[in-house]
């Protein structure tokens, strides 16, 4: 009798690159449940998905989501092996009006939520002797770009935690990953778009070039993308779907 396939949990899962993570998940044979605010968006990721999914609509700004969620993955199928944390979201502003709650906004979403997740699932996995953790970070985790200042602050934290996760869990099965791509073609860089336009007066289609020139291939970057760069890491050293 074969064994069960393997069950990844994917945050922010309702558009964008959590949508195309998921639906390649499913391709290679995962157990995908999903999880973001919008139920809607969520439905029709798992009508994409095709396969067995969860859908379990969240919010990772509620410092009791990570564990709800979980424990319900956990309910229905058992201990989750693969943890892509990619719920996320960025404000732009200049530094001087950052407000406090701005701040404390992107550091629980990009950097809090994450942890919590990862704190959840680490000890299933180690258990296991298997697991595979990726978070979406940013090109903003590794340089600093004008009027992001709160976002980038959490970006660079979070690629701190995927470090010391990493190395604290090396000789366990378990790895841990960052995937920091630049501007992606996504509905959240639209929503950039439409701040640069709206802040500078530029029309939206030379605030989307600008971000375009901002890229070494000179175009925005695809979901697809980046969804090939979390199936290398969920596939490092043995990523088959099905349990050995």
């Amino acid at each position: 009798m074969s064994p069960p396939p393997r069950t990844a949990l994917v945050t922010g899962a309702g558009r964008g690159i959590g949508q195309a993570v998921a639906v390649r998940l499913a391709t290679e044979g995962y157990r995908v449940a999903l999880t973001a605010r919008s139920a809607d968006q969520l439905e029709e990721t798992a009508r994409l998905c095709g396969g067995k999914t969860l859908v379990l609509p969240a919010d990772m700004l509620d410092p009791a989501a990570p564990d709800a969620v979980v424990s319900e993955v956990e309910r229905a199928w058992g201990p989750v092996a693969v943890l892509v944390a990619n719920a996320g979201a960025g404000d732009s502003a200049p530094v001087a009006r950052i407000t406090d709650e701005m701040w404390q906004r992107q550091i629980d979403l990009n950097l809090t939520a994450p942890f919590r997740c990862l704190r959840r699932v680490v000890p299933s996995m180690a258990d296991e002797g298997w697991g595979r953790v990726v978070v979406l970070a940013s090109i903003a985790a590794k340089r600093g770009d004008p009027y992001i200042a709160a976002y980038t602050a959490a970006k660079h934290g979070v690629l701190g935690l995927v470090r010391s996760a990493a190395a604290e869990l090396a000789r366990t099965g378990v790895t841990v990953n960052a995937v920091c791509p630049a501007y992606v073609d996504t509905p959240m860089t639209d929503g950039s778009v439409e701040t640069i336009a709206a802040t500078t007066g530029r029309s939206a289609e030379e605030a989307r070039r600008a971000l375009e020139r901002k890229q070494p291939v000179g175009r925005l970057i695809t979901v697809d993308e980046v969804s090939d760069a979390v199936m290398f890491c969920v596939g490092n050293a043995d990523g088959g779907a099905v349990q050995s």
